[in-house]
């Protein structure tokens, strides 16, 4: 069943003529005009005809060409002048022209066929029509023609903007075919529903579901990149739940699939903590932007299984499983050929110290303890406590009341120990070479410990974070180890 219909009313439809005002852009006008000097037929088509009728902001303008789609950007290319820069892609019959914020890619049309093993379609020059049947999905495969004797005539033979009313993501042709051909169209019809917030065609649905396996055929890469704009959506819980219902999420990422479920013994169960991974991540998705947060979120207690353990007086635990959490990041970040570089880091520090606050607030506030929270997350505490403010799930209001209020005590002590002990981030003001210089020292494990300990005393607050009171901590540790 749809959803409820799509802003789509703007552009006037009238005799198959689109009026929309955004159709006059001078650069489609220039593209028609060349493409008539060059005798060329030539129509925008896919996700800019789209967010036209959706009233969203569409940066790329892809254009099919009836003919030479390079010679066309060649053309367009020398047309724009100074500043436009034309790139050439002959393998594939593409090519792109940029200047400024400007993106325009040029292709022929053309017809595709496919080999079992392979997403890599055998391409021949084709027509319009060859063209918008090999397009994903209905509502891109739309088309406007950009020739002066049809400017802004609409092609849309599979009732893309009937799908667009009725929010639903639907293939032009045999679902199974489509998916089976090219089973990244999976993954993106997932991400488009999510994205969009349209439902799958029953159809649609039932081949995703019975293609699934093909998506093994497809890169790692490529699923990271449509998991990663899923992920950028208003509610990415949506496209996750997707992927659970048709069988995809146990095929590209067991570990998030093994959360599922709840297990009961001696008649108490835990949540499902799938579920509560959901929530977490569609909070944290309301108040924040940061791709690699929301991605914390996500494998925030995705240790849990591993740690899972029924203790008769407490029930079920979960102990450290942050920790194990945190040594699952850079495995599950390598398997899915996402970056190890300091992306993963900060989301492994984010998993790790994620109980935390929560720990803080259940015990006394204590300097010490704070000290060292703001220490280890450093510039990123912010983030940390947004993640630990969307991790509060309950259904009971006022223990979620109450949890926020403690959260923002330990915020408030925070920003009183920042401003007073400027903890983030410092490193003890005594260095090792200084201690090797002042104890006639050479390099050894005795320096290191000297440091740790006057971190530690300034974290406890024994010595403030000065340097003088480091210094005179150092030697009163060195006098009374024997070092002088």
């Amino acid at each position: 069943m749809s959803k409820k219909s799509a802003t789509f009313a703007a552009a006037k439809v009238k005799a198959m003529i689109i009026t929309d005002p955004k159709i006059e852009n001078p650069v489609l006008k220039m593209v028609g005009e060349t493409a008539d000097r060059l005798g060329l037929e030539c129509y925008v088509i896919g996700g800019w005809v789209r967010d036209l009728f959706l009233h969203r902001p569409s940066d790329d303008i892809d254009v099919v060409v009836v003919g030479s789609g390079i010679q066309l950007a060649e053309a367009v290319a020398e047309k724009l002048g100074k500043g436009a820069h034309l790139s050439v892609f002959k393998t594939y019959g593409t090519a792109q022209v940029k200047r400024g914020e400007l993106e325009l890619e040029f292709v022929g049309a053309r017809r595709e066929s496919y080999q079992h093993d392979s997403r890599n379609p055998i391409v021949e020059d084709g027509t319009l029509e060859e063209d918008q049947n090999r397009r994903d999905f209905t509502i891109n495969a739309m088309a406007i023609c950009l020739n002066k004797a049809r400017y802004g005539e609409l092609l849309d033979p599979f009732d893309g903007i009937g799908d667009l009313e009725r929010c639903v993501i639907r293939t032009p042709l045999d679902p199974d075919i489509t998916f089976s051909d090219d089973p990244l169209r999976m993954m993106r019809a997932i991400r488009f529903a999510t994205q969009l917030g349209f439902d799958l065609d029953g159809e649609t649905f039932d081949a995703i579901v019975r293609n699934k396996e093909r998506i093994h055929i497809i890169t790692k890469e490529r699923i990271a990149e449509e998991l990663h704009k899923i992920m950028l959506s208003r509610r990415p819980s949506e496209g996750w739940l997707l992927l659970d219902k048709t069988g995809l999420l146990p095929l590209i990422f067991p570990e998030l699939a093994a959360l599922k479920g709840i297990e009961v013994k001696e008649g108490r169960g835990h949540k499902d903590v799938f579920l509560h991974t959901l929530k977490v991540l569609d909070n944290v998705a309301d108040t924040s932007d940061n791709l690699w947060l929301r991605w914390a979120a996500l494998l925030h207690d995705i240790g849990k299984p591993k740690s899972k353990q029924w203790d008769p007086q407490a029930g079920w635990t979960f102990r450290n499983h942050n920790y194990i959490g945190a040594k699952m990041v850079p495995k599950i970040f390598a398997k899915m050929k996402m970056p190890l570089n300091e992306k993963m880091e900060y989301v492994k520090k984010m998993v790790d110290l994620h109980m935390r606050p929560i720990n803080l607030i259940e015990d006394t506030v204590t300097d010490s303890a704070v000290r060292r929270l703001l220490f280890e997350a450093g510039d990123d505490i912010d983030d940390l406590m947004l993640l630990c403010d969307a991790d509060i799930t309950s259904r009971n209001e006022e223990k979620k009341a109450r949890f926020h209020r403690n959260y923002q005590l330990v915020r408030e002590k925070m920003v009183e120990l920042e401003e007073r002990d400027r903890i983030r981030n410092f490193q003890p003001p005594v260095k090792g070479d200084e201690i090797m210089e002042i104890l006639h020292l050479e390099p050894c494990s005795t320096v290191g410990e000297l440091k740790m300990a006057i971190k530690d005393a300034i974290l406890d607050g024994i010595i403030p974070n000065e340097y003088e009171a480091a210094k005179a901590y150092m030697l009163k540790l060195a006098h009374e180890r024997g070092l002088c």
